[in-house]
């Protein structure tokens, strides 16, 4: 399975998830998405495809295939939750089975934004329509950031401080904040006119102490149109960054949901 990080993370933020997966028997996959991390970082274009999801979803197919696995789960948390589902999206034959964590479709975000959403999410259209954000973040991304090492973990903490500090991977987060605003809100827009939906069982699951329940009441909800079958959810008693802060359950309900379709 490829567990799928977010903003501003690394791979390294499934450091106690992964193990306690393999554990269970899963072959896993910690990717740094394109531009985060020690990944590549192609120059950006003007329509925003380069680090759009479409373009993370092709990354993660190929990887996979480069690794010799025809089929797979994939389970994305924050911006990675999104790469996920366009994943299962994009490539519904070798998709066995989605987790999204803390996030419901982009579309359907921007949709509902409001004053409430704005206040609360208005990173989002700071990193996305903002000229001045990748030179504010730059001055000082540690003041920006304010990762925590002792929350975090030291290896994980040291890769997203490298991460952080190349100004290309802060272009390159950026650049993903503006396909979301554009391209990713498109091809969301599309799939759902035309009909499209997740093929895979889907799990989504939320962080209690976040704030999806409060944007979007119930968010399975929000997922069920967009899945051909019923959607099982999971709550994590944690905060946002819900693998480094409860990574036992997060490790916990991603096998209940894995096993029952195992074998794939």
């Amino acid at each position: 399975m490829v567990l799928l990080h977010g903003h501003p993370r690394t791979h390294a933020t499934w450091y106690r998830v992964a193990p306690a997966l393999a554990a269970a028997g899963f072959s896993v996959v910690c990717p740094d998405l394109r531009g985060y991390g020690r990944s590549a970082k192609p120059e950006p274009d003007p329509d925003h495809l380069v680090y759009c999801d479409r373009a993370m979803a092709a990354d993660t197919a190929s990887l996979m295939s480069a690794l010799g696995h025809d089929r797979f789960a994939v389970a994305g948390h924050d911006r990675g939750a999104y790469a996920a589902f366009r994943t299962a999206m994009d490539f519904p034959d070798r998709v066995a089975a989605l987790a999204v964590c803390d996030g419901v479709p982009i579309v359907e975000a921007l949709e509902r934004a409001d004053a409430r959403f704005a206040a609360k999410w208005w990173h989002w259209f700071f990193f996305g329509a903002s000229p001045h954000a990748e030179r504010v973040i730059n001055a000082d991304p540690f003041a920006w950031y304010r990762f925590d090492e002792a929350a975090m973990g030291g290896g994980n903490y040291e890769d997203a401080v490298a991460a952080v500090s190349d100004p290309r991977t802060v272009r390159a987060m950026l650049e993903d904040y503006r396909a979301g605003l554009t391209r990713d809100r498109e091809h969301d827009a599309a799939d759902r006119a035309a009909g499209r939906r997740v093929r895979a069982p889907a799990l989504v699951m939320w962080s209690r102490f976040d704030d999806m329940e409060e944007l979007y009441g119930d968010p399975a909800a929000v997922w069920e149109p967009w899945c051909e079958l019923p959607v099982r959810t999971a709550v994590v008693d944690s905060g946002h960054h819900m693998a480094e802060e409860a990574p036992e359950a997060v490790a916990a309900a991603l096998r209940s949901f894995l096993d029952r379709l195992r074998p794939w």
